[in-house]
C-alpha cells in the first residue's frame, strides 16, 4: 500500500477541528464557571423543603413545631418536655441534620418572624441579607 494512500487526516484538518473546540470552550465556560452559585442555593432550597417536610410531620406527632432550644435537633433525636400524649417517632424524622452548601448549620427559630417558624442559610457570605451568593434562603420566600 503506498503511504500517500493512507486514511488520516491531514495537519490543516486537525487545526480547525482544535480551532472549533477552542471557541466553543471560550463560549460554554464562562457559564459554567457562573452555575457553582447557583446549583448551591438550589442545594440549599432543597434541604429547606426536605427539613420543612420533616418539621411538618414532627407537629402532626407531637402537636406543635419544636422550640427554638430544641431547634432541629429535635427531628434527630428525642428532646425533652414533649407534651403529653405526644408520639415522636421513633427513629427521628431525619437521618441527620443536613449543613448548608457553605457548610454552615440551617438557622431554625420558633415561633419565626415570618410564620410558624422561620428555617433560612445566611448564604455564601454569612450574614444577613446580601445579594447574589451572599443572599439569604429561607423557607418564608419559597412558599
Amino acid at each position: 500500500m503506498n503511504k500517500k494512500n493512507l486514511p488520516g487526516f491531514t495537519l490543516i484538518e486537525v487545526m480547525i477541528v482544535v480551532v472549533i473546540l477552542g471557541i466553543l470552550a471560550s463560549i460554554i465556560v464562562p457559564k459554567i464557571m457562573g452555575r457553582p452559585d447557583e446549583a448551591r442555593a438550589t442545594k440549599a432550597k432543597q434541604d429547606i423543603r426536605a427539613v420543612t417536610a420533616a418539621l411538618d410531620l414532627y407537629r402532626l406527632d407531637n402537636y406543635s413545631y419544636p422550640t427554638t432550644e430544641q431547634g432541629l435537633e429535635a427531628l434527630v433525636t428525642k428532646p425533652n418536655g414533649l407534651a403529653a400524649g405526644a408520639n415522636w417517632k421513633k427513629g427521628g424524622y431525619l437521618d441527620s441534620l443536613p449543613v448548608d452548601p457553605w457548610n454552615k448549620p440551617y438557622l431554625y427559630l420558633q415561633p419565626g418572624a415570618h410564620g410558624e417558624f422561620d428555617l433560612y442559610s445566611l448564604g455564601a457570605d454569612g450574614v444577613e441579607g446580601g445579594t447574589d451568593a451572599g443572599a439569604d434562603i429561607t423557607n418564608w420566600e419559597q412558599k
